[in-house]
Parts: C-alpha cells; sequence; structure tokens
C-alpha cells in the first residue's frame, strides 16, 4: 500500500524538478533574449532579401527562411541552428544572425525544428539533416555554392550542427552526404553534455548512451574543419566542452581553430554578430575569416566555367 504514494512522489518531483529546471534555464536566458530583440532592430533596415517559411519537410516545425543580397553567385551556404535547450526557440528571434551573414555575401538559411515535449532526441538532428539536403538542393536558386555548406550553430545549435559534421548516418538517412558539409562553426557549443536534470534524460532518454549523443564521440579524420568560439565566463555550457571537442580534433589530424573570450558569457558568441553588439568580440570576422578560405569545389569551377563558355556561344 506504501509503495504507489511513494512513486506518485518521485514522479511529482521529477515534474518539480524539470519545471525548475526550465525556469533556471528561461532566467538564464532572459537577458539574451533581450539583447537578441534589440539586434534584431537594426536588420529591419537593409538590402538583404529574405525569404521566409519555406517547408523543408512535411511536419510542423519543419520551415526555415533564406537571407541574401540580391544577384549572387557561386557563395558559400552557411546553415545555422539556434540554441534553446531542445525546448525553446524561434528563427524569427535570429533575423540578425540571417542579416549579418548574408551581408557578408553568404547565403544564410535558418531552420526551424521540432522540440521536447513533441519529439525527443535524436529527431532534432534527423530535422537538422533533412534542412541541409533541402538547402543544398535549392542553393543556386539564391546564388549558393552547394559545394561551399558551412554548417554554424549556437549552443544546443551547435550540438545539432556538429552531430551532423561528426556522424555521417544522420545525413545518410536523409540521402544526403557528409562530405558535403565542408566547415563546421560553434558558437557555445554544447559537444559532450552530461544528463544531470531530469529534464535532460526525458529529452534523451534510454537506451541512448553518452556515446550517442557526445558529438566528440563521433570525430574522425573524415570530419570537416571546424573553428570553435566560447565565452569563459559561460555559466549554461562548460567551456571545457569546447576545450575538449578541439584536443579530440587534434588528434584526428583534422584542422581546428578555436577562440576562447575572457569575461565573455553564453550569449555573448552569438550577440556578436548583431550590429549592435560586435564590439564585444570578434566573433562575425572569426567566422567569415574562417568560411573565406573555403574554395569552390574544383567539378564545380569546370560547370561554371563551361556554363560562361555555353553563353558566350549563345551569344555570338
Amino acid at each position: 500500500m506504501g509503495a504507489p504514494p511513494r512513486a506518485r512522489g518521485n514522479k511529482n518531483m521529477g515534474l518539480i524538478n524539470a519545471t525548475l529546471t526550465r525556469a533556471k534555464y528561461r532566467l538564464a536566458t532572459a537577458s539574451d533574449e533581450l539583447t537578441f530583440a534589440i539586434g534584431n532592430l537594426p536588420s529591419r533596415f537593409t538590402s538583404v532579401r529574405l525569404q521566409a517559411d519555406l517547408p523543408y519537410g512535411s511536419e510542423p516545425g519543419q520551415k526555415l527562411d533564406v537571407y541574401a543580397l540580391p544577384e549572387l553567385q557561386n557563395r558559400p551556404v552557411v546553415i545555422f541552428w539556434y540554441g534553446g535547450g531542445w525546448t525553446d526557440g524561434r528563427k524569427e528571434e535570429y533575423r540578425f544572425i540571417g542579416t549579418a551573414l548574408a551581408e557578408r555575401g553568404y547565403v544564410a538559411v535558418l531552420p526551424d525544428y521540432r522540440k521536447f515535449p513533441a519529439v525527443k532526441f535524436p529527431t532534432f538532428v534527423h530535422d537538422g539533416a533533412q534542412a541541409l539536403v533541402w538547402a543544398r538542393r535549392h542553393a543556386h536558386e539564391w546564388g549558393g555554392d552547394k559545394s561551399r555548406i558551412v554548417v554554424m550553430g549556437h549552443s544546443v545549435g551547435a550540438h545539432l550542427a556538429a552531430m551532423l559534421a561528426y556522424q555521417p548516418d544522420y545525413l545518410q538517412a536523409a540521402e544526403g552526404r557528409r562530405k558535403w558539409i565542408r566547415a563546421f562553426v560553434g558558437l557555445s557549443g554544447m559537444y559532450a553534455p552530461v544528463p544531470e536534470s531530469e529534464i535532460f534524460r526525458q529529452i534523451i532518454p534510454p537506451p541512448y548512451r553518452s556515446d550517442d549523443w557526445q558529438p566528440l564521440w563521433h570525430v574522425d579524420a573524415e570530419a570537416p574543419p571546424s573553428l570553435l568560439l566560447h565565452g569563459l565566463e559561460d555559466r549554461l555550457v562548460n567551456p571545457q566542452e569546447t576545450i575538449r571537442l578541439r584536443n579530440t580534433l587534434v588528434r584526428h589530424g583534422v584542422h581546428v581553430e578555436m577562440e576562447l573570450y575572457s569575461g565573455r558569457s553564453h550569449a555573448d558568441t552569438v550577440a556578436a554578430f548583431s550590429p549592435v553588439a560586435r564590439r564585444r568580440l570578434p566573433a562575425l570576422n572569426s567566422a567569415a575569416r574562417f568560411i573565406d578560405r573555403l574554395r569552390p569545389h574544383p567539378t564545380h569551377l569546370h560547370a561554371a566555367r563551361s556554363q560562361i563558355t555555353r553563353n558566350l556561344h549563345a551569344s555570338a
């Protein structure tokens, strides 16, 4: 007779812990949300074109926005996934990211993805794979170069991007290829999370183990070049996760660059993409330098030259 009340008590305590965890996360990120809202204001006054709510799948939440300057040709495609603890966030909150990347001459793709409690791990990553396959298929429509796809993310968005960059199975399941990813850029990323809270154990439930959900376990010699940025005063994601990932990439002979920012918090690496916060740290400039070093694939250059030749003959 005593077991059922105890079971209900444990269940209730789990719900309380989960609620407190959400509240703690939202309290910690409240100032970040204000920063992002202010940061979005300048993005309303720009020549960047925005095509919003394009479906990359049939499920609710599987939509993305594309940002690009007019008349681009063969420019890198940067796909950015936002954070939010797998429970919160909307692509519209990150217009400043899309605008900043587009103003640098990239085709910027910002997908939404389904979240807990509607779905659990690894559905977030599968959504990411679908978005990447869609972006590659349609890149030319905005002047994008499908041979230069960069995956980028902040916080758990960096976790999602890293899983695609380092674990080839997700893209294979979406009829894509890991080799399509030319580079990874992680902002305050979660690369070795430990399920310390009840909500985490619900989001990533058994039978999944750490070597399933921790991106650093999937690094191999075929991993793409990576840029890792993290604030040393991050209280949500330990900067040691970035350092561990960097060391793992080095051990496998993968090119990696890392920047750790003294006195900077979890949100600073992404907020620095907004004009109102770029003086905080050089995250945007560092990402742009990294991306600009990518060269078009030789077969893509050959196709472009062939098209130019055909156009010349047609006009003769």
